[in-house]
């Protein structure tokens, strides 16, 4: 059996490797909370776990390494943006592998939101791989705004085998949480 810890990251690159013209950079991100000192953030990146594969490797090449990440990962972070449900390619495979396979939770991040309370009114962003799954019932998702303290707190609660688990698609933190971190005003 595979010991599952990493945090795998999801987004749509739209076939680019510039991080400022593409979601990357919000993955570049996460990596740069990871290695600041002043910040207590550890990101066990599945990304780097594998030998690196770039985007004009064989398309099969490519599909053995996310899966060999997906496997060994204990969460899917999703970076949703409006581009997010055009994807065709793989962000669609990468989630169907998450929860049909892996059954790992979606921590589902949102760029661009102060903070999220009715995870309902996103479908818009959900490419129908995750709007599919959530609907049926198989995903499980947590929701939320891509803010540090959000982000930090879902990858240290949400994962396989930890005890704290989204329970359905729709999933939340509540308003006095999001008070707390200051992302909702009192």
């Amino acid at each position: 059996m595979t010991y599952r810890n990493g945090t795998y990251v999801a987004f749509h690159a739209g076939g680019t490797t510039d991080p400022t013209a593409s979601d990357i950079k919000y993955y570049n991100t996460m990596k740069m909370w990871s290695t600041n000192k002043n910040i207590d953030f550890s990101l066990i990146n599945s990304h780097e776990k594998t030998s690196a594969v770039r985007d004009t490797s064989a398309r099969e090449t490519l599909r053995r390494a996310l899966i060999t990440r997906l496997n060994n990962s204990k969460h899917m972070v999703l970076i949703l943006t409006p581009e997010t449900k055009s994807d065709a390619d793989w962000v669609p495979f990468e989630i169907a592998h998450a929860v049909d396979e892996c059954h790992m939770p979606i921590i589902a991040v949102y760029p661009g939101f102060d903070s999220i309370l009715a995870p309902a009114q996103l479908l818009n962003y959900w490419p129908r791989a995750l709007a599919t799954r959530i609907s049926n019932g198989v995903a499980r998702v947590i929701h939320i705004p891509f803010k540090m303290a959000a982000v930090l707190d879902a990858i240290d609660q949400f994962g396989i085998g930890n005890i704290s688990y989204p329970t359905n698609g729709y999933g939340f933190y509540s308003s006095e949480t999001q008070t707390q971190w200051g992302l909702v005003k009192p």
